[in-house]
């Protein structure tokens, strides 16, 4: 368990102010958490879209947001050199100048140039496009860093405590990879505990299984435990137990039970879960009703941050989120 506020982020980028690109300049939670970004002057915001439309929208909405920036695809003065950068990164595709100019009017794969050519610091996209739509120009553009063969992702729960600090959890693969392989689990567990250390959590990492050193069998069940072994080896510095039920992994009543040998069952803060199916549905009952806010999609293994908001967010949770966003650079 850690200890975590907005606040230590917070000081951080205001010794180091970033600029995050939103890709949905006119809608009005978008418009709301730049305003906000804008008074607190350690965030800088990049809208993308037409100028006229989106300060339109924002007097509409009566959010202040002068001294943001705007950009409009089809008048922005680096097209050029946009244009080519974008075609050398497709080559393989074939893309053409023409093609490329048409494809960088969309605002996603526009914003997603506008961090690879290091004009911002991040992006934060997905209020009213999919996952797949905020992801793919990713993976296209900025790819996955060296060493890192997937994109991931990983939620952060908190929750406050009757004493006053918080709690603040791990959880992944939750959102991206639907049945990731053994090697793959490696590289989650791995992002999630590094992105969790942003976090103040000093992560405890636990492969999650219907099993608890082989209390149970299958397929599953061997490839939690081969994880967690890989892992141990590939991250020596990381405290990693594994496969273990959820019970033993959070538990240390259950944990002296059921793996008495083990120091780290019963006290895992980042979980590493099987399948999507699994992580997503965790997540969630943690979230309803365990109390938890929870923080993500926060994508992990890309050169650069881009996360994915829910099509169901509200301004407090893009505000959030892009000092998330902004926090991993």
């Amino acid at each position: 368990m850690a200890i975590f506020g907005f606040g230590q982020m917070i000081q951080i980028l205001k010794k180091n102010p970033k600029k995050i690109v939103f890709t949905e300049g006119t809608d009005s939670r978008i418009l709301e958490a730049a305003s906000r970004l804008l008074a607190s002057n350690f965030l800088h915001p990049i809208l993308v879209g037409d100028e006229d439309a989106i300060f339109d929208a924002s007097e509409e909405c009566g959010f202040n947001i002068r001294g943001a920036e705007v950009i409009d695809p089809r008048k922005f003065d680096q097209m050029d050199e946009m244009v080519e950068m974008y075609c050398e990164l497709r080559k393989k595709k074939g893309v053409t100048p023409e093609q490329a100019r048409e494809i960088l009017g969309q605002a996603n794969i526009f914003g997603t140039m506008l961090v690879k050519m290091g004009l911002a610091d991040a992006l934060l996209g997905g209020a009213t496009y999919s996952t797949a739509d905020t992801v793919r120009p990713a993976l296209q553009l900025i790819k996955t860093k060296p060493g890192n063969s997937i994109v991931s992702s990983v939620f952060i729960l908190i929750r406050s405590r009757a004493t006053g600090d918080n709690e603040v959890l791990a959880m992944a693969d939750c959102a991206i990879n639907i049945r990731p392989t053994e090697d793959e689990l490696v590289e989650i567990a791995i992002e999630a505990a590094e992105c969790a250390k942003i976090f103040g959590v000093d992560p405890k990492i636990g492969f999650l299984s219907y099993s608890t050193f082989g209390s149970g069998e299958g397929e599953d069940v061997d490839k939690m435990r081969n994880a967690a072994v890989k892992t141990r080896l590939k991250a020596p510095d990381l405290a990693v137990e594994g496969e273990l039920q959820f019970d033993a992994a959070v538990s240390p009543r259950v944990a002296r039970t059921k793996c008495p040998e083990s120091e780290l069952a019963g006290h895992i803060n980042t979980f590493i879960f099987p399948d999507i199916s699994a992580g997503n549905i965790g997540y969630k009952i943690a979230q309803r009703l365990g109390g938890f806010e929870a923080y993500g999609p926060i994508l992990l293994g890309l050169n650069a941050p881009v996360n994915d908001l829910s099509r169901g967010c509200n301004a407090s949770e893009v505000y959030s989120m892009a000092i998330i966003t902004a926090a991993l650079a």
